[in-house]
C-alpha cells in the first residue's frame, strides 16, 4: 500500500481562509471569556492587545518561512530544513501536542455547551457524537471540506454581529464608554499574563494554514495573505466584542457558571429564544473548528509520514480518489476518542505546549535562516528578520513562563517518549532520520 499519490493542488485564497477561520473558529471568544475575564480581574480586551502582540509577530515568522518552504508539515519542515532532520522530528514531534489536542478542546467545549442544556443525556456521548462527525467529514475530498465549513463560519460571524449588537442596547446611547476594560486600578501585569496564557488559545490554529501549502495554488501568496487577514479580523472583533461584555457585566462572578458566561450573557441580553440560537451556533462552530483541526492534523501526519519518521505506508498514504490521507483522519478520530477521560483544562495544557514550542522554533529559524546562513543583514532585513522574531520570542517566554505547571511536565514527558523513539530510529543518532526532499523548482 504505497503513498504514490501526493496531496492536490485544489485551494485558492477564499478556501484557505474559510478552513482558517473555522479552525480558529469566531465564536471561541465566548467559550473562554467567563475563565478570562476571572483570570484577569476584568480587563480581557486588554488582555487580548498583549496577546495580539504575542502572536502577530510569531505570524510573521511564518509568512517568511512558508515562501521558503512552501509545503505541509508547517514548523516541523522549517525546524527540519534550517537547523537538522534530528532537531526537525523533535519539534514535529511537540508539535504534535498542538495539532493531536486541538480535536479534542472542541469536542470538549461541545460537551460543556451541550450538558448544561440537555443535563439529563450522559456526557460523554456529546463526546463521542462529535469525533465522529470530525473524523466522517475529513475523509471526503478537502473541498467538500471546506464547503462544509464554510457554511457556518458564515452563521459565526452573524452571531457575533447579533451579540455585539444586544450588548450595544442593552448599555444604551448614553452610556459612558469608559477604558476600564483596558485600563483601571485593579489592572496587573501578571493578570495580563495570566489572562493572555488563556487568550492565545483563540488565535492558535493560524499555523495550521502552513500545512495546506501543498494543496494550495501560489502558497507562497497565498498562505501568508490568509494568515495575515484572519489575524487581524479576528483580533479586532474579539477585542470589540470583549470590550462590550466587559464593560456591561465587569464581574462575571454573579453568574451561576463563571467559566461559562457567555450563553448566561446571550440569555440576560437576548432572552430564551436568542440564547437558544446562539448555542446552537456556538456547539455548530465547534464542530467545525473539530473538522478543520482534524484535517491540519491528518496533514503534519502526512509530511512527517512521507519522510519515514512515522511508518510510510500509513502515514504517508493518501486515498486516490478523494485526495485525503485517509489512514491520518482515522488515526486522529480514535487518539480524539481519549478525550472521554480527559477535562478540559488538560487539554488545553497540553495543546498550549506544542504551540508555543513550535512558534518558538518558527523564530529562531526566521533568524538562522535569513540572517546567519543566507546573510541578510541590510536595515529592512535586520528589522525583518531578527528584531521581529526577537520580539516574538520575547513576548513567547512570558507565555512560556506563566504556563501551567501541569502543562510543562506533561510537555516534557511526551518530547522524552519522542527522543527515545528518535534514537531508536536514527540508531543512536548514528544516522540522519529519513526526510522528503522537497523540488523547489516545482511551481507553487
Amino acid at each position: 500500500m504505497e503513498a504514490n499519490n501526493g496531496l492536490k493542488k485544489q485551494l485558492k485564497l477564499w478556501h484557505v481562509l474559510a478552513l482558517g477561520m473555522s479552525l480558529m473558529v469566531p465564536t471561541t471568544v465566548f467559550d473562554v471569556y467567563g475563565i478570562a475575564s476571572g483570570a484577569t480581574h476584568g480587563h480581557v480586551p486588554m488582555a487580548y492587545l498583549f496577546s495580539v502582540c504575542a502572536i502577530l509577530f510569531t505570524v510573521f515568522s511564518y509568512v517568511h518561512m512558508v515562501k521558503v518552504f512552501p509545503r505541509s508539515g508547517s514548523a516541523y519542515t522549517y525546524a527540519q530544513k534550517v537547523f537538522n532532520p534530528h532537531i526537525g522530528f523533535i519539534v514535529g514531534w511537540a508539535a504534535l501536542c498542538d495539532y493531536m489536542f486541538l480535536p479534542m478542546l472542541y469536542a470538549l467545549t461541545v460537551k460543556l455547551y451541550m450538558s448544561s442544556f440537555f443535563p439529563g443525556v450522559p456526557s460523554w456521548l456529546w463526546v463521542v457524537v462529535s469525533i465522529l462527525l470530525f473524523t466522517s467529514a475529513n475523509i471526503f475530498s478537502v473541498k467538500v471540506t471546506v464547503s462544509f465549513n464554510s457554511i457556518f463560519v458564515i452563521f459565526q460571524i452573524l452571531i457575533t454581529v447579533l451579540f455585539a449588537y444586544f450588548l450595544i442596547r442593552e448599555l444604551g446611547t448614553g452610556t459612558n464608554f469608559s477604558l476600564k476594560p483596558f485600563y483601571s486600578a485593579h489592572l496587573s501585569f501578571s493578570a495580563i499574563l495570566a489572562g493572555s496564557v488563556i487568550l492565545a488559545y483563540t488565535f492558535i490554529g493560524f499555523d495550521a494554514l502552513c500545512t495546506l501549502s501543498e494543496e494550495t495554488f501560489d502558497p507562497k501568496k497565498t498562505i501568508p495573505r490568509a494568515m495575515i487577514i484572519q489575524t487581524l479580523f479576528l483580533a479586532a472583533v474579539y477585542t470589540s466584542i470583549t470590550y462590550f461584555m466587559q464593560l456591561l457585566y465587569p464581574d462575571v462572578s454573579i453568574f451561576q457558571d463563571p467559566d461559562a458566561a457567555s450563553s448566561e450573557i446571550a440569555q440576560k441580553i437576548g432572552g430564551i429564544l436568542f440564547a437558544t440560537f446562539f448555542v446552537a451556533i456556538t456547539v455548530t462552530g465547534n464542530i467545525v473548528g473539530g473538522v478543520a483541526a482534524q484535517l491540519s492534523t491528518s496533514r503534519l501526519l502526512y509530511a512527517m509520514g512521507r519522510d519515514n519518521t512515522i511508518p510510510k505506508k500509513i502515514f504517508g498514504y493518501v486515498h486516490p480518489k478523494t485526495g485525503a490521507p485517509i489512514f491520518n483522519v482515522l488515526l486522529s478520530g480514535l487518539f480524539s476518542m481519549s478525550a472521554l477521560f480527559l477535562s478540559l483544562e488538560t487539554a488545553v495544557s497540553f495543546f498550549n505546549f506544542g504551540a508555543f514550542t513550535a512558534f518558538t522554533f518558527v523564530n529562531l529559524s526566521v533568524i538562522f535562516y535569513f540572517f546567519f546562513k543566507k546573510k541578510q543583514r541590510n536595515p529592512k532585513a535586520i528589522l525583518l528578520y531578527l528584531l521581529s522574531p526577537i520580539l516574538a520570542l520575547c513576548f513567547i517566554g512570558l507565555l512560556w513562563v506563566n504556563m501551567d505547571l501541569k502543562a510543562l511536565t506533561l510537555g516534557i514527558i511526551w518530547n522524552v517518549i519522542g527522543l527515545i523513539y528518535l534514537i531508536f530510529l536514527t540508531k543512536m543518532f548514528k544516522q540522519q532520520p529519513p526526510q522528503f526532499i522537497l523540488d523547489e523548482n516545482v511551481s507553487g
